[in-house]
């Protein structure tokens, strides 16, 4: 059974950085794209980047662009967020996800068939 263990997560104060880790067991997950959400309390969940399951490009958020590094070690079938000059809009339930039908990057979602069970991540002054 396919699982995805987020870690990493904690307190930081704002132009932090954290290094958020999804461990996935049960699926070797290297040709299958991937995604963090984000989600902040009463807010709807939003995708915060993603990789290619297909040739590793990856894509992210406009408002984590820059700040923001995704990626993969597909040795030990795990995913990164590694979070840099982190802001107090930064501060949400982070998820990890994997889409079993596609390779490609997908920012929705809907297109995600398995979820992490989340990490918080709190910037504050």
């Amino acid at each position: 059974q396919l699982q995805l263990v987020e870690s990493g997560g904690g307190l930081v104060q704002p132009g932090g950085s954290l290094r958020l880790s999804c461990a996935a067991s049960g699926l070797t997950l290297d040709h299958y794209a991937m995604g963090w959400f984000r989600q902040a309390p009463g807010k709807e969940r939003e995708w915060v980047s993603c990789i290619s399951g297909l040739d590793g490009s990856r894509s992210y958020a406009d408002s984590v662009k820059d700040r923001f590094t995704i990626s993969r070690d597909n040795n030990k079938n795990t995913m990164y967020l590694q979070m840099n000059d982190l802001n107090l809009q930064d501060t949400a339930v982070y998820y990890c996800a994997v889409t079993l039908r596609w390779r490609i990057c997908k920012t929705h979602s809907d297109e995600y068939d398995s979820w992490g069970q989340g990490t918080q991540v709190a910037v504050t002054s």
